[in-house]
C-alpha cells in the first residue's frame, strides 16, 4: 500500500460513506427504524427557545424514573450532545492534567483522545480476549485518578463479568476514586440481563443513539449521584455548548415511553445477525471472541492495513482498523446491517482471504 494510502487511514474517511454497491461494516449505529413514538413527536412541536443547561425537566424527570431503583431525582442527570459529550465533560469534572485513567483495551476509539485532550493519560489493565484481568485491575487502581468500564463493549461486543463488575466497584469505592461506567449498549445484550454498576463514586454514561437508534440526534446524558461533578459538568457545558438540542431531547423523552417489547424486538435481530457473523467468521478460519452485546465482532487478520485498505478499494466493503481501538492485529465489523449484505460482505471476505 502507497504511504499517503496508509496515512489516510482513519475513521473519518470512512464515517457517513454510502453509495452504490458499498457494504459499510464500519459506523456503528442501528440501521433499524427509531420508535415511532419518536418521529411522531416532531411534527408540531415549535418552541425553539434555548433550554436548560443541565436539560429539559420533563426528560430528566423521566430518566430519574428509569433509574428509580436507585433513588435518582432529576437533579442527578446532565442532558447532552450524545455520549462523547458526556464522557468528555465528566473528564474535565473529575481529572487534572496528568492525571491516569485507567481502562480496558481494546476500546472505543474516542476513549484516548478524550484523556489526551484534557492532558490525562491513559492507563491500561491486562485483559483476556476482551475479559478484564481483576488482579492486575486490583493494582493498577491504585495508580489512577478515575476508572472507564464500557460493557458491553465496544469494539469487541464482549461483556464483564459481574462477579468483576462487583470487584470493580468495590475496589474504586474503598479507593474513593470515580468509577465511569460507558452504559451506551446496556439494553443490547444477548446472553444475561445487565449488571448496572452504581454507587455515590458511580458515572453512568449513557445515550439514546444505540438503543433507540437516534445516533444523528445526539443526545445523551451523564447521571452521578455526585453534586459537585453534576455541578461542574452543568458549568462546563454552559461555555461550552449550552444546551442540548430541544427538539432532539423531546424526542429522547417520548423514546423513554416506547414499550418494553420495541427493545426486545431490537435485541432478537442483532443477536440473529451476530450469529450470522459470528458463524461466518468462524467458518473462514478467523480467530475470534464471540459477542455477547452490542453488534460488534473483532476478528484477527493478516496485515489489518492492507486488508482494510483492499476491502475497500477493490470489493467496496468498509472496515474498521482495530488499531484505533488498541488492537493492532485486528480488524473491527459493526455488524449493523441487514442479515443478506453481512452474508455479502463475509463472501467478499472470503474471496479477498483467498487471493482472488
Amino acid at each position: 500500500m502507497p504511504i499517503s494510502d496508509m496515512q489516510r487511514l482513519s475513521p473519518s474517511m470512512f464515517i457517513g460513506v454510502r453509495g452504490k454497491g458499498i457494504i459499510s461494516f464500519g459506523s456503528g449505529q442501528p440501521d433499524l427504524p427509531p420508535p415511532k413514538e419518536v418521529l411522531s413527536c416532531a411534527a408540531d412541536y415549535d418552541d425553539f427557545k434555548y433550554g436548560l443547561i443541565a436539560g429539559q425537566t420533563d426528560l430528566r424527570e423521566g430518566l430519574a424514573h428509569e433509574f428509580r431503583k436507585f433513588n435518582a431525582s432529576k437533579d442527578d442527570f446532565v442532558v447532552t450532545n450524545g455520549a462523547s459529550e458526556a464522557l468528555d465533560l465528566t473528564f474535565r469534572a473529575i481529572g487534572n492534567p496528568k492525571d491516569k485513567i485507567l481502562l480496558h483495551a481494546p476500546y472505543y476509539y474516542s476513549y484516548k483522545p478524550l484523556i489526551e485532550l484534557n492532558h490525562m493519560t491513559p492507563l491500561f489493565v491486562k485483559t483476556d480476549k476482551g475479559k478484564i484481568d481483576i488482579d492486575d485491575f486490583a493494582d493498577k487502581a491504585h495508580e489512577a485518578k478515575a476508572v472507564l468500564i464500557n460493557s458491553p463493549s465496544n469494539p469487541t461486543g464482549r461483556i464483564q463479568e459481574i462477579k468483576t463488575l462487583k470487584r470493580i466497584e468495590k475496589i474504586t469505592h474503598d479507593l474513593g476514586i470515580p468509577l465511569v461506567s460507558d452504559e451506551v449498549y446496556k439494553d443490547l445484550i444477548y446472553e444475561r440481563e445487565n449488571y448496572m454498576l452504581s454507587g455515590s463514586h458511580v458515572v453512568t454514561i449513557n445515550s439514546f443513539s444505540k438503543t433507540f437508534a437516534m445516533c444523528g440526534a445526539r443526545v445523551g446524558y451523564l447521571y452521578s449521584n455526585d453534586r459537585s461533578i453534576v455541578d461542574k459538568a452543568i458549568e462546563l457545558k454552559t461555555h461550552a455548548s449550552m444546551n442540548t438540542n430541544v427538539l432532539a431531547q423531546r424526542m429522547a423523552y417520548y423514546a423513554l415511553k416506547t414499550p418494553k417489547e420495541f427493545v426486545e424486538s431490537q435485541v432478537k435481530i442483532w443477536k440473529s445477525r451476530r450469529d450470522i457473523i459470528y458463524e461466518g467468521m468462524c467458518k473462514l478460519g478467523l480467530d475470534v471472541w464471540k459477542p455477547e452485546g452490542a453488534f460488534y465482532i473483532l476478528p484477527k487478520v493478516k496485515s489489518p492495513r492492507d486488508f482494510v485498505w483492499n476491502m475497500f478499494k477493490k470489493h467496496k466493503v468498509i472496515t474498521y482498523l482495530g488499531e484505533w481501538f488498541g488492537a493492532k492485529d485486528r480488524v473491527r465489523f459493526s455488524y449493523a446491517l441487514d442479515a443478506g449484505k453481512i452474508e455479502e460482505g463475509l463472501k467478499k471476505v472470503e474471496t479477498y482471504l483467498s487471493g482472488r
